[in-house]
Parts: C-alpha cells; sequence; structure tokens
C-alpha cells in the first residue's frame, strides 16, 4: 500500500485548489471544502496507521516520480512512511480538523475568510509534504511552502503596520533556514554523488563508514541541518521571532506557532538522526542549545504581559527539552512529547482571550497584595537583574539585527552609484565580459579562469543586496533583483561546462515572471503615480487581482515550487564543487537576499494602510 502515500499530498491540494475558485462571500461553502478535505486525509490517516501496524509497522519508501534527470543529476519526488511520519501526520491531520472547525466560527464576517481557509489548506499541503518527505528535495519544497503561508497569515491583517513587519521578519528567519538545506542538499550531492534519500540514511552502519571517510563534508551536512532545524524551532539565539508570528489570527498562532511548524525543527533531528546519531560533538551542541533554551525561554515566559507571547515562549522552551531527548536517543518520549505540547498549546491558544478576560476580572475584583518580606539584597538584585534581561528578551533581537541584517544593509547602501546611469553601463559591461569570458573560456589563464566564478558570485550578491536595500523606486530593485540572477548564472556558466539547457531550466522560469512583476510595477505607477519603497501604499485593497499575479511573480522569481527555476536552483548548486565552500556560500545568501528582496517589494507596494484618505485607519497591532 505505499502507493496510497501520493494521496496524502493529493487530497490537502486538490482541496486547496477548488477552495481558490469558491466566491468570497460564500461562508459556508468554503469552510466546508477545507472541514471535509482535513475531515477525509485524517480518516484516511486513521486507516492507513491501522493498517500499518497491523502489518509489523514496516518502513515505506516510494520515488514517486522525475521532474528531471542528467547524467549527473535527477530531481525526483519521493516519499516516506515510519513510526515518525506515523505520529506527525496523525497530530497534524487531528489539530488542523480542529483548528479548522474552531476558525468557522472564529472568523465569521471577517475580512479575508477566503483568504485564511486558502493559506491555511496551503499551509496543511506544506506541513505533509515535510513529513511524507523521502528526500531533501521532497522536504524542501513543503519546507518552502510553510515559509510563504506564515508570511501570508502572520500578515493577514495587512492595515496594519506591525503585522506586516513581524510576518516580514519572520519571514526573514525562515529564508535563513531555507539556505542552510540548500548548503546541506549541496554537499550532500557530492558526498554522495546522487541525490540522497532518508531510507539510505537509515543505513546506519554505511552511513557512519561514510561519515568517517569524509568527516569534513559530513559534518559540514550535520551543522547545516542543525541550524536550520534551531532557526525552525526557534531555539536560541532565533528565539524572538516566535512572538513575532503571534501578530496573525490567534487560530492561525494556534496551529503554526503553538503546534506544528515550530515542531519542524525536531522532526528534522529525526530524520536526519542516523546521519549524526554517532558524533558527540554533535549530540553535546544540542544538548548545550537544548537546556539553554528551556532555562531562558521560561524566565522570559515568566515575566511577559501578553498571554500569548507567554504561551510561544513556555512552547520554545518545551521544544528544548525535545531537543535533548533526540539527542540522547529518546526518541519515542520525543514523539510523545510533541503531541502533548502540541494539543496543550494549540488549546492553550484558542482558549487564550477568555482565559485572559477572566484574569482581568479575577485580579480587579479578588486583588491581594503580595506581603511584605525582607530579602536578601544580593538574592533580590540577582533576580531584578534577571527580570530585566527577561522583559528584554536578553536582547536577541537586537543583536540578530545589528550584527547580522545590519552589515548586509550597510553594504546595499554603500552602493548609491549604481542608480545613477554610469551605474547601469557598469552593470552592463559586467554582463557582457562575463559571456565573453565565457565564450573564450579555453584562451584565459588558469588562475584567472578560477577567480571570475567567484568574482560573479560577488557581484551576483552585491547586486541582490543593492536591491534589498533601495527605498527609491520598486522599479530599479526589482530589476537589480532580477540581473543578479543572471550574474548566477554567468557564475556557473564560467565555473563548469554545463548544458544550455540547465541554464535555461533555471532563468526559463524566472525571466518569465520577472517580465510579468515588471509590467505590474509599471501598471500600478500608472495608475498611482508612486511606487517608492520608502513607505506602505496599501494597493492591493484597489488592485486585488494585481496584486496576486505580482505575488506570483515574486515567487516564481525567487524559486518557489512553481516553475521550473525551482529545480533550477539545485541543479545549479550541484556545478558548484566540494571545495568552493566560498562560492556556495555567496549563491545561498543570493538566494536569501532574492526572496526577501523580492517580497518586500510586494509587502511595500501592496500591504499597509492605504494611502487614501477614504480608507478606514487601522490599528497599529493587532
Amino acid at each position: 500500500m505505499s502507493h496510497l502515500l501520493q494521496f496524502f499530498i493529493l487530497i490537502p491540494s486538490v482541496g486547496f485548489l477548488i477552495s481558490l475558485f469558491l466566491p468570497r462571500k460564500k461562508e459556508a461553502i468554503l469552510s466546508g471544502v477545507t472541514l471535509g478535505t482535513v475531515g477525509i486525509q485524517l480518516v484516511g490517516i486513521v486507516l492507513f496507521i491501522a493498517w500499518w501496524l497491523m502489518n509489523g509497522f514496516p518502513t515505506l519508501d516510494i520515488k514517486q516520480i522525475v521532474l528531471y534527470k542528467s547524467p549527473e543529476f535527477e530531481f525526483f519526488i519521493d516519499f516516506y512512511f515510519d513510526k515518525i511520519t506515523a505520529v506527525f501526520a496523525f497530530v497534524g491531520a487531528v489539530l488542523t480538523f480542529l483548528v479548522a472547525v474552531f476558525s468557522r466560527y472564529y472568523m465569521h464576517r471577517e475580512d479575508g475568510f477566503k483568504r485564511y481557509f486558502c493559506a491555511l489548506l496551503l499551509f496543511y499541503v506544506g506541513y505533509n509534504l515535510i513529513v511524507f518527505a523521502g528526500n531533501f528535495e521532497t522536504l524542501f519544497s513543503g519546507w518552502e511552502i510553510l515559509g510563504i503561508t506564515s508570511f501570508l497569515l502572520i500578515a493577514f491583517y495587512r492595515d496594519r503596520y506591525l503585522p506586516v513587519k513581524n510576518g516580514f521578519k519572520v519571514l526573514s528567519f525562515y529564508r535563513l533556514g531555507d539556505i542552510c538545506l540548500i548548503l546541506a542538499m549541496w554537499m550532500s550531492h557530492h558526498l554522495w554523488h546522487r541525490n540522497i534519500t532518508f531510507a539510505e540514511w537509515g543505513e546506519m552502519a554505511a552511513v557512519q563508514e561514510l561519515f568517517q571517510q569524509h568527516y569534513a563534508p559530513a559534518m559540514f551536512i550535520t551543522v547545516a541541518i542543525l541550524i536550520a532545524a534551531i532557526i525552525k524551532s526557534a531555539q536560541l539565539p532565533f528565539s524572538t521571532w516566535l512572538p513575532r508570528a503571534m501578530e496573525g489570527p490567534t487560530t492561525s498562532s494556534a496551529i503554526f506557532y503553538g503546534s506544528l511548524s515550530v515542531h519542524i525543527g525536531v522532526f528534522l533531528l529525526l530524520r536526519t538522526y542516523p546521519f549524526w546519531g554517532h558524533e558527540w560533538i554533535i549530540k553535546t551542541i544540542i544538548l548545550a542549545t537544548g537546556l539553554a533554551t528551556s532555562l531562558v525561554a521560561t524566565g522570559i515566559a515568566r515575566v511577559q504581559s501578553s498571554v500569548k507571547t507567554q504561551i510561544a515562549y513556555a512552547s520554545i522552551a518545551q521544544i528544548g527539552l525535545m531537543f535533548i531527548e533526540v539527542a540522547l536517543g529518546f526518541h519515542v518520549l520525543a514523539l510523545i512529547h510533541f503531541a502533548g505540547n502540541a494539543f496543550l498549546r494549540t488549546y492553550q491558544l484558542l482558549v487564550s482571550p477568555s482565559v485572559l478576560n477572566y484574569l482581568v476580572h479575577d485580579m480587579v475584583f479578588h486583588f491581594k497584595p503580595r506581603p511584605a518580606n525582607e530579602p536578601n539584597p544580593r538574592l533580590q538584585k540577582i533576580k531584578h537583574a534577571l527580570y530585566i534581561l527577561s522583559i528584554k528578551e536578553f536582547n536577541f533581537d537586537f543583536l540578530l539585527h545589528r550584527y547580522f541584517w545590519s552589515p548586509f544593509k550597510w553594504i546595499g547602501n554603500r552602493m548609491a552609484f549604481f542608480n545613477s546611469r554610469w551605474g547601469f553601463v557598469f552593470w552592463m559591461l559586467v554582463l557582457v565580459s562575463g559571456v565573453t569570458g565565457f565564450l573564450l573560456r579555453e584562451n584565459l589563464g588558469v588562475n584567472l579562469f578560477n577567480a571570475l566564478p567567484i568574482l560573479f558570485a560577488v557581484l551576483s550578491l552585491v547586486m541582490v543586496l543593492k536591491g534589498f536595500s533601495e527605498r527609491g523606486d520598486a522599479r530599479r530593485a526589482w530589476i537589480m533583483a532580477f540581473s543578479s540572477q543572471f550574474m548566477t548564472a554567468i557564475a556557473i556558466l564560467l565555473n563548469k561546462d554545463i548544458k544550455w539547457l540547465e541554464v535555461a531550466l533555471y532563468l526559463g522560469g524566472s525571466m518569465s515572471a520577472a517580465i510579468v512583476g515588471y509590467l505590474c510595477l509599471r501598471k500600478i505607477k500608472s495608475i498611482e503615480g508612486d511606487i517608492s519603497l520608502e513607505h506602505y501604499h496599501g494597493h492591493i485593497y484597489e488592485q486585488r487581482g494585481l496584486a496576486l499575479v505580482f505575488l506570483l511573480s515574486c515567487l516564481g522569481l525567487s524559486g518557489f515550487p512553481i516553475t521550473p527555476t525551482f529545480i533550477g536552483i539545485d541543479l545549479m548548486f550541484t556545478h558548484v564543487h566540494k571545495g568552493q565552500i566560498f562560492m556556495a556560500l555567496m549563491m545561498a545568501l543570493n538566494f536569501l537576499f532574492l526572496e526577501l528582496t523580492l517580497l518586500r517589494i510586494y509587502a511595500r507596494i501592496f500591504m499597509g494602510q492605504h494611502k487614501k484618505a477614504y480608507h478606514p485607519i487601522a490599528f497599529k497591532s493587532s
């Protein structure tokens, strides 16, 4: 029955596609389609798990479809089922169904009712792609879908400033985890010389032998996976994105950041444990990270004034304990812990508005002052210091912004020269010289030929950083983002002999998306006259169709799994040699800031408070 695994991806996908074509005002039909889709999925998973248990719970693996194949590369979708998948799939189906039932009434008459349920179904598609994934390529597809649905639901109240800002902030952390997975996939291609499946990772003896023979590349893969898991599960020092994600509706906070999405990091560690489980260095890092996160998050949770923030940090603390359980090999305990924490946090978030109301009444009518005592002065100073640090969330948000994001913005801001006509001429000369260098590569010296790919990878990153920091015309930022992809393609062409078909696969989808997106910006410019990135314009309220087309263009250009560019990104990385870690890092950073640049343009042009006075004024936060 392993061939039935594909239906657990097909069912929510069909439900999502149906919901796209339903009228916005038909709330009963929209919620009914969602409940029917998730209900069928739940029944199917229960029956499948029952059959699986009666047959001795075998490990199932099926290579579903090959999307692209060459002598050196194969991109295929693979599905996998074991006890980890069974637990995550069952818990996900139950909680999604319960939240969908609750949302049917909670979101009643809410502007964006259809948008919410479409995003919920798309999230469920991505979640199932991850938990049923049999290789990194399939898992990465679901990972990308989770990222964009998180952004859309956090920024659900898109007429307010803070939800849009925090949605973009969460997306930046998600994208950082994306590039860690991309780097892990890149090195695994060179380690195995093919696309490895998780079933092959389960062969402990062969994997450990390979780990010892190629220690440095294997350790690189492990560290990249670990960082991706830490970011996705909001462990230190990346914990601050989770409370910011609570700006969306309470129901989406419950299903995303209380129960399912935030536990994907634990799932990733469980799935890849056979690869790194024998390395005590990695286990020690995971133990230290989990322990530090549990202690710090507990302290932060106890002093927060917002109930959703308290629940978020309480969940982070429990996930830190799950990291410890995974590292120690207590996987059954970690799965039980995941299920318990997911159900508890979902319940707490769904009832949080009512509980908060009860607590306020209790505080007003039954207030009792704390009895005065004479505390130890030194102990009191320590308590006060910890209290202040916890209130400030140990300044992790400030430190990450100051020492990670700000340097990249600084680089982009220093490139003001490229806003001029001479800057445009310079980039044209660079592109022409790159193409000329490729055509005359046999006549170039060895040192120059080896340096050119790295140079163009650096220039590609500089170009996208200029687009990321652009505060003027949105069209200029869009052109910068797209042009950087040409630079990347030239870097790969100069680096290794590849087929033109592979380059066309990479640039084909992004080029069409870039053209459509640019035409959308021109249309908005002709209608409104102002598309600067200095502030939010909120044009989505009057240009819904144009906003949707532009969003799809952003996703297509950034390599979302709707265009061949998604396959092309993985394909481009396979042509970076194992020893070219710096070049791979430059390309990974390029893809990090590419999506952030494109969605920043989308957010600034189409989200936020509309600048026209006849639209209602929204509160700053939800």
